[in-house]
């Protein structure tokens, strides 16, 4: 009996702060023609210089990983600069100011696109010098696809297969082409449009990938390797508030979520997230619903230990995340974020 009380008075001790990882994601620079998907070259500029003048360690994504794997304590203020889909621009802008500043990165390439010579992608050529600079390399399938859809009338067992070799594919061609300087021992796979299931990320899992995902978050120790989330930062004129504010959250110390699988045809889901303690600030928590003015009803049932959170309104189809956050008594944010897979109900 008084073991039980010492568990559950340990587990509503505030806990200590962790330090965790912040990924974030680009895509195209200075692409204009491109403003959901590329950023300007002075916001990017602007980004860096905050970083290199607030001591920020950048690590690419594969390090951060090996400490999550190895169980090791991460440092204070790490953020990993990730790249999606190895377009072009990332040679010729990103690349040379990163180096000039001799920062490490990861690209995450998405190989066919690069086989067939697309002028808007770089080539294997670039990729070598990018990788004999220390860049790191990853995978985001051959042709970029929507991971979890069925094509047709595809079987589970045939859509698994061709799943398989979406990703087994593109790592072969990593791999020919690049070298040692693909992350390794694990993988890594962003997923292609941030879309995933529970069974794509099983499929990910059972080819010793880690699951990168594209929905807001920091990255902290314990985090989900099916699915680390990244900040999207990349988009033209990204506010610089914002970034402050994004390059300096924590990671809410998630235990256990239900569900966990995005997929769902319910219009107004529920999550439940418990922690594995309570975290100052907690009382404060909220939880905004993409897309929707109004944020999710949030309730504990299990007072600073779980909460559960619902939107007020029906999802639109597609791709939805509730975004929870808590402001510390430092100043800095507490998140979590949880993605819906928000497919139209069949009853």
């Amino acid at each position: 009996m008084r073991q039980t009380l010492l568990a559950l008075l340990l587990l509503a001790l505030p806990l200590p702060a962790l330090a965790d990882a912040v990924g974030l994601i680009y895509h195209r620079f200075g692409e204009g023609k491109y403003p959901t998907t590329s950023i300007d070259l002075e916001s990017f500029e602007a980004q860096m210089d905050h970083l290199a003048e607030n001591d920020y360690r950048i690590w690419p994504l594969g390090k951060v990983v090996c400490y999550l794997r190895e169980d090791r304590e991460l440092p204070d203020k790490v953020v990993s600069i990730t790249i999606d889909d190895a377009y072009a621009s990332v040679y010729h802008e990103a690349f040379p100011r990163l180096q000039e500043r001799g920062w490490p990165f990861t690209v995450f390439v998405s190989t066919d696109p690069v086989d067939r010579g697309f002028s808007n992608f770089m080539t294997w050529d670039q990729m070598r010098e990018m990788a004999e600079a220390g860049v790191e390399f990853a995978n985001h399938t051959r042709t970029h696809p929507y991971l979890p859809q069925r094509q047709g009338e595809e079987s589970d067992a045939a859509w698994a297969e061709r799943v398989t070799e979406e990703i087994a594919g593109a790592e072969k061609r990593l791999r020919e082409e690049l070298g040692d300087a693909v992350a390794d021992d694990p993988g890594l796979l962003a997923y292609p449009y941030g879309d995933y299931d529970a069974a794509t990320a099983e499929i990910v899992r059972e080819l010793d990938h880690v699951g990168v995902a594209q929905h807001a978050g920091p990255i902290g120790d314990g985090a989900d390797l099916r699915a680390l989330r990244r900040f999207p930062v990349g988009n033209e004129g990204f506010p610089m508030d914002r970034f402050r504010l994004r390059v300096a959250t924590r990671a809410l110390p998630v235990a256990e979520v239900e569900p966990w699988d995005p997929a769902t045809a319910e219009e107004r889901p529920r999550v439940r997230v418990e922690l594995e303690g309570t975290v100052e600030g907690w009382q404060g928590l909220n939880c905004f619903v993409k897309g929707q003015s109004e944020p999710a009803k949030v309730e504990w049932p299990l007072e600073g230990r779980a909460f559960t959170a619902r939107a007020r309104q029906p999802l639109k189809d597609g791709l939805v995340h509730y975004n929870c956050t808590a402001r510390g008594p430092d100043g800095r944010y507490w998140w979590y974020s949880h993605l819906w897979r928000a497919e139209p109900s069949t009853e």
